[in-house]
């Protein structure tokens, strides 16, 4: 298949030998999607929603739970292991996606080339987890707003996001890929602006001119022990960083999902997979490191908040940053960081919720949701799947009445376990097609992209997170409480029921590795990434069109032409 053009052959034919592609369609036929969702996002805004969906709450409010239960050295330590074994996870998914740049992402490709019972169970589990995130960050909202005045009316905020985020996500896949593309830079600029705050502050840059360097790394120490004493507290406290970690720490999910409506997902899709390395690095890594410098770990105001105690705007937006820089005595950068969060906290929900949509439209399309919800407006929009997410927001009323911090508390412990299910659900799939590969002697190095490492990595990253999801829940059992139990454990219980009760009902096997269907939508996505005259745009060349210079005015009308749905194209060729 060349660059220039697409052979018109019989359509409908498709072949696979395992070093070529090939699709038989007509001319200016070419279709950038096997369904109806359409592919608009360029590469700027996957970039930036790549890093949307990797930065969200817990790394600017929630990882101080993890600095005040295990200490600065501990929480450095987990947040490097655990962002090192999600490395291993994204290398998994990485070469799956851009592949298979399907609608529904990993999901789909659990039922594709496992087993129909496992996509059934991996794409409920996703849609609960993503659903679930959205009150979570809209009532972490009300937490940080609280910094300004006690008195913001926490329904008001929960009915303007809910709207806001509906606004978003209903008008059409470019108006979010937009909108996401500017919040999320402006949680780049926060992430950047608290690290320079770190180092100047250090140093003595600070009102109080202390040069305080690492002293909270020695007072009151590097460890801090949590649920018991001694080494053993210590090590719990290193447990505990570690479960904060693996909240906190997320990326891969979110580029499988918006892969389906990228303009050019093997190129676009491959350079942001590439890029999340450095992500985890820079963003969690560092920014652990950032936490446990600027305040310790027995700060008043940051253990009392952590312990639910403290409320109203002496939280101090509960960021440990602002907590550090209220202690240091800065007096305007508290609130331009307070207002930076708030953008950052509403950025994440509206991640969540397209994805949450994206994911219930994958399980329609798969026949394990309701055919209804695969319906999409003429802006590639799944209506119906969207106003079923829009029921999970509704759930953060009830910091109404139960206080945001206990309802934070809730929402984290159910969420945790389904983020790290969908792990487990990437590298078991990755293990079911590196399988399938070698079986039916398909040379991966022919594929757009070879990941390294492997299956070493979908194994490591296998046993790792079952070994994270099975005891990050542990301290339910010392004392024993049966509510802690089950905000811990209620996804690690719901998986494996909705994946036997489907395996039942529908009588699904384990994919053969023979049979697995390796060729399923490559074809049409060879053909939509052949249908391009002109090179692929560079994220910078992007960013310098937005600021005004000249575009390519040719290639982004035969872009425009080739994202459009089939009936739109059918309509012009009438006319």
């Amino acid at each position: 298949m060349g660059d220039k053009a697409i052979r018109s052959i019989d359509p409908g034919m498709a072949s696979f030998d395992g070093n070529t592609t090939r699709v038989d369609i007509q001319p200016g036929e070419v279709s950038d999607n096997a369904d109806k969702l359409q592919r608009r996002l360029n590469n700027r805004q996957i970039q930036l929603i790549a890093i949307g969906g990797s930065i969200g709450t817990a790394l600017f409010v929630s990882i101080g739970s993890g600095l005040a239960k295990g200490g600065p050295l501990n929480l450095f330590l987990a947040y490097t292991i655990y962002s090192c074994m999600l490395g291993l996870v994204n290398n998994c998914m990485a070469e799956m996606t851009i592949l298979q740049p399907v609608s529904g992402g990993f999901i789909r490709m659990a039922g594709h080339w496992v087993d129909d019972a496992f996509g059934f169970m991996a794409g409920w589990n996703f849609f609960l987890y993503e659903a679930l995130l959205i009150p979570f960050e809209i009532t972490a909202l009300n937490l940080v707003l609280s910094f300004w005045r006690d008195d913001i009316p926490t329904a008001a905020v929960c009915a303007g996001c809910i709207v806001l985020y509906a606004l978003l996500n209903i008008l059409a896949v470019r108006a979010y890929g937009e909108a996401e593309f500017w919040l999320s830079g402006g949680k780049v600029v926060l992430i950047f602006m608290l690290f320079m705050f770190t180092f100047v502050t250090m140093v003595g840059g600070n009102p109080r001119h202390d040069a305080y360097g690492f002293r909270y790394w020695n007072n009151p120490g590097p460890m801090a022990e949590h649920h018991t004493t001694g080494s053993l507290g210590r090590f719990e406290g290193f447990l505990a960083c570690l479960w904060s970690a693996s909240f906190c720490v997320v990326g891969p999910e979110y580029l499988a999902m918006v892969a389906a409506e990228a303009k050019r997902p093997r190129i676009y899709i491959k350079k942001a997979f590439k890029t999340m390395y450095w992500r985890f690095g820079i963003f969690f890594i560092l920014g652990s490191l950032c936490v446990g410098i600027v305040v310790p770990y027995n700060d008043p105001t940051l253990v009392a908040i952590v312990g639910g105690t403290q409320s109203g705007s002496g939280t101090a937006a509960a960021s440990p940053y602002v907590i550090a820089m209220k202690n240091l005595g800065v007096e305007v950068l508290p609130h331009v960081t307070n207002a930076l969060l708030v953008t950052s906290i509403f950025s994440a929900g509206n991640t969540y919720t397209y994805c949450a949509t994206r994911s219930l439209y994958g399980l329609a399309l798969e026949g394990r949701a309701p055919k209804v919800l695969a319906k999409c407006t003429t802006n590639g929009v799944p209506i119906w799947s969207f106003c079923v997410v829009m029921l999970f927001p509704l759930l953060s009323f009830l910091s109404v009445s139960n206080g945001s911090s206990k309802v934070l508390t809730w929402l984290i412990n159910l969420i945790t376990a389904g983020g790290i299910i969908d792990y487990i659900v990437m590298c078991v799939t990755y293990l079911f097609f590196y399988r399938a590969c070698k079986v039916q002697g398909i040379d991966r190095n022919t594929f757009p992209y070879t990941g390294w490492f492997q299956p070493y990595c979908g194994w490591i990253g296998l046993v790792w997170m079952s070994a994270i999801v099975v005891f990050y829940g542990y301290s339910s059992f010392t004392p024993w409480d049966v509510a802690t139990f089950f905000s811990y454990y209620t996804m690690v219980i719901v998986a494996p029921v909705l994946y036997l009760g489907w395996k039942l009902v529908k009588r699904t096997k384990v994919v053969h590795p023979a049979e697995a269907d390796l060729v399923w939508e490559r074809p049409v996505v060879d053909a939509y990434e052949a249908s391009f005259i002109s090179p692929p745009v560079g994220f910078w060349t992007e960013m310098m069109q937005l600021v005004g210079i000249k575009r390519d005015r040719k290639d982004e009308r035969r872009a425009s032409v080739v994202s459009m749905s089939s009936e739109e194209r059918q309509e012009i060729g009438e006319k």
